[in-house]
């Protein structure tokens, strides 16, 4: 239980300074994009869209269970390259560079990812998990920049929506851990049986993107 803790702890440490690097990064972007007015409309905004969307919250709840699934500095690791890569996307989306396929790659993210944890993500090198979640993370971000609301502070909102993924994420390695922790015997069974109802979700949202 102290390790799960420790890993816990660790985890928050990582995302939190990803996402503050990544807000830094984004601050020319943004200052170009928008005045700095509107910062608690602008965070809340940002929080809510990726928690109103399905697909975004398949996608990190799934970058959870799949970083929890991996363990070790998987943990951490996986879950803070989702948020800085994602920061990179939002960049583009507010500066209004264009990143083709963004719908499809979020509805494969959901797919891949699900797929991942229902094929037994153990097997996974950490350097792959780290570039795939980065790759389907700038598809995301470019999703919640190019959807900024005019009338809001672009630090803001970036800040609310790298913290509602790094909340999401959170989610998916508590759950992942939880049926990790649930015997055994049925611990592997569980997490695959979670990981393909996410692809499946995914497959779904994906014949919509086509």
């Amino acid at each position: 239980m102290s390790n799960v803790i420790s890993s816990a702890s660790r985890l928050s440490r990582h995302t939190a300074r990803a996402a503050l690097a990544g807000v830094f990064a984004l601050s020319p972007a943004l200052a170009f994009a928008h005045t700095g007015v509107g910062d608690a409309h602008g965070f809340a905004h940002g929080f809510m869209h990726p928690v109103g969307g399905l697909d975004h919250v398949l996608a990190m709840v799934a970058v959870g269970i799949f970083a929890a699934s991996l363990g070790g500095r998987a943990l951490w690791a996986v879950p803070a390259t989702f948020v800085a890569l994602m920061a990179v996307g939002g960049a583009l989306g507010m500066a209004g560079i264009g990143l083709p396929f963004v719908e499809l790659g979020i509805a494969l993210s959901i797919v891949v990812l699900g797929g991942a944890v229902a094929l037994g993500a153990r097997n996974w090198p950490l350097g792959a998990a780290m570039a795939m979640v980065g790759f389907f993370a700038l598809f995301h971000g470019h999703a919640h920049g190019a959807e900024m609301p005019a009338d809001t502070s672009g630090i803001a909102y970036a800040a609310g929506f790298m913290a509602a993924t790094a909340t999401l994420h959170l989610v998916g390695i508590a759950a992942g851990i939880t049926l990790g922790r649930a015997g055994d015997a049925r611990a592997p069974r569980l997490t695959r049986a979670l990981g393909a109802i996410v692809a499946v979700a995914g497959l779904g949202i994906l014949s919509g993107a086509v």
